[in-house]
């Protein structure tokens, strides 16, 4: 076997925690290689092409882009920061060479940093550290630099990884630069720190082929596309292969390859072949999953891969039956969601969906509520019309048979005057405070250890304690002992106990028992949830009811309703707020939080039996 390099290809990923600034990064390396014309018209932000991906400004899908620089071209993956996405990190490190870890400036190595290195290190990735935001106030980049050091350290970096080269760049001003006090005036220095310090891939051009695929595209047109790098041999259009997988030696599909494809800036360039080190993409292969290996017909060998991590949350997503049912929604019906939530496992590895034993309701888990409000907001867009329980965890038992949940380790930097109300609360929550330490002048960063149940419902909750002033970030920890018994909300709902239209009137005298969500002319239910109560039981309330006539016309008695504006809710505060015996109706139109059980007799009954 004669092992070659190939000098002018460099294959990189570049990892961060959330917000760190992966996507602006790569905008103003396609800016500085030529890819757009002087005069086009170009988004910010244009790797992420998903409209949940521009409004909220986070990547959720890796993708892949290419630039060409001093003859060499450079294959770029843009990751996502959030932990719920890292099934997309975890997989893409297999295609590349290295790794650029960018860092924010101010805020330094957070906990999707070490998550993400982590898995670097693990593949023994050569790590290329790039600061970010240095024009950014309160910029440190110094101190930041020790702690990316003591970061590597932790993680038991190799010499080689600790040796690493670091480039301190502005991504949005498109500059960068080998020193920390020089501005710098272009992506020049970070570009030459790619080709010097990432290795070109290497492989054997004459043995069979070998090609891993790391991520799964999919297209209405042409179906899946596997995309992955080309580890031995050459790749040809119209070659017989085999489709093999580390994991199930079972698999052995015989086929062609039809459609073959490189990247070339943000385009796909179909291309009739392809060497070791190529990222390609190919198409025309219905039965292509994650982790499979396309091999030469003759010669069935797969690449190891490692297994993703698995879902920690699960919620339950069902044909909605209330009154309203069908009103609102093109996709109504069983099939139709199953249909789409089994189109959903194409492109996305880390999620899994599982039928029960009603045919109207199936058990869909994930990595985290963000990564099941992605999935219920696209459905909503395409015009899916149904109801989701309460988000879950998913337990385990050890060999004793005792019961073990998900844990995680949670970050949160707030001004200091807020702290208390914070370890108070994730106190309550079976939170454990694990670290405090000062952040700049005024801020305070707190490490808690915390079951996974005990954040659901909390984000609102904490943007309201800190007025909106606290960060706070997650990453999975373990599976550790049951914490106990949590009750996950201390409110009671407003309940309507009539169907019909909201009348201000109703509201009127509804708005003095709490919080309301709808205003007068919104279409109710009996057993729909229409506010928040302050007490721990609900309160049933008629909304839908009229002032009686009356002869009386007594000075100030038929004074103006004043209505205070009701509180509307994002999709994920409907999630947190939910509670287990509530489910969310989602519609394109609108998200109704209704009660499992709408008669309010049977709803009693039950709540006696649960008792």
């Amino acid at each position: 076997m004669s092992v070659q390099k190939r000098e002018d290809i460099r294959n990189v990923a570049i990892i961060a925690h959330v917000d760190h600034g992966k996507t602006t990064l790569v905008d103003a390396l396609l800016h500085q290689s030529g890819v757009f014309r002087d005069n086009q018209e170009v988004a910010e932000r244009v790797m992420d092409s998903n409209a949940i991906e521009r409004e909220r400004g986070i990547t959720i899908l890796s993708k892949n882009t290419a630039i060409n620089y001093k003859g060499h071209k450079i294959n770029i993956v843009d990751t996502p920061g959030h932990a719920d996405f890292g099934g997309e990190v975890e997989r893409v490190l297999k295609m590349v060479d290295g790794v650029v870890l960018l860092v924010d400036a101010f805020e330094g190595p957070m906990p999707q940093t070490k998550f993400v290195l982590g898995r670097a290190m693990e593949l023994d990735l050569p790590v290329v550290v790039c600061v970010n935001k240095i024009d950014r106030d309160g910029a440190r980049p110094q101190e930041v630099v020790d702690e990316v050091l003591e970061l590597l350290l932790d993680l038991g970096a190799s010499d080689e990884q600790i040796d690493c080269p670091f480039v301190f760049a502005s991504a949005r001003a498109g500059a960068s630069s080998l020193d920390p006090d020089e501005p710098g005036v272009n992506m020049q220095p970070l570009l030459d720190t790619i080709i010097e310090h990432i290795p070109c891939p290497e492989g054997d051009p004459d043995a069979p082929l070998q090609m891993l695929v790391s991520t799964i595209d999919y297209n209405d047109y042409v179906g899946r596309i596997g995309v992955g790098k080309v580890s031995n041999g050459k790749i040809k259009v119209n070659q017989q292969v085999v489709l093999c997988n580390h994991h199930d030696s079972s698999k052995m599909v015989r086929t062609k390859i039809s459609k073959l494809y490189e990247y070339n800036g943000l385009a796909r360039t179909e291309v009739n072949e392809a060497g070791i080190g190529s990222i390609v993409a190919i198409s025309g292969i219905p039965e292509i999953h994650i982790g499979d290996t396309i091999c030469a017909a003759d010669h069935a060998s797969p690449i190891p891969f490692q297994k993703i991590s698995e879902p920690t949350i699960a919620m339950y997503f069902m044909v909605n039956d209330s009154p309203l049912a069908g009103t609102e929604g093109k996709y109504v019906t069983s099939r139709h969601i199953r249909d789409r939530l089994f189109r959903e496992l194409n492109t996305d590895v880390s999620l899994r969906v599982e039928e029960t034993e009603n045919a109207d309701c199936f058990k869909v888990s994930g990595r985290g509520e963000l990564h099941l409000s992605v999935l219920i907001e696209n459905m909503r867009r395409e015009g899916y019309e149904f109801a989701v329980s309460k988000a879950e965890v998913l337990y385990k038992t050890d060999e004793n048979g005792k019961r073990l949940e998900p844990m995680e380790t949670v970050y949160i930097d707030v001004p200091e005057e807020f702290s208390g109300t914070i370890i108070q609360k994730l106190t309550q929550r079976k939170g454990e405070l694990i670290g405090m330490t000062p952040v700049g002048t005024t801020n305070t960063r707190l490490q808690f250890s915390i079951p996974s149940r005990g954040l659901i419902g909390y984000r609102n909750e904490f943007m309201t304690d800190t007025k909106g002033n606290g960060i706070m970030n997650t990453a999975f920890d373990c599976y550790g002992p049951y914490k106990g018994d949590l009750s996950y909300r201390p409110t009671g709902s407003i309940i309507a106990c009539e169907a019909g239209e909201a009348i201000t009137y109703g509201l009127f005298n509804a708005q003095e028992r709490g919080t309301l969500f709808i205003g007068p002319g919104t279409k109710v239910y009996n057993g729909m949830v229409v506010g928040q109560s302050p007490k721990t039981e609900d309160v049933e309330i008629n909304v839908c009811k009229t002032k009686k006539l009356t002869n009386t016309r007594a000075s100030g008695s038929d004074e103006a309703l004043h209505l205070t504006p009701p509180r509307i809710m994002s999709l994920e505060q409907c999630m947190d707020f939910i509670d287990t015996d509530e489910l969310l109706e989602v519609t394109p139109k609108s998200l109704r939080i209704r009660k499992k059980i709408l008669d309010p007799l049977l709803r009693k009954r039950a709540s006696f039996k649960k008792g």
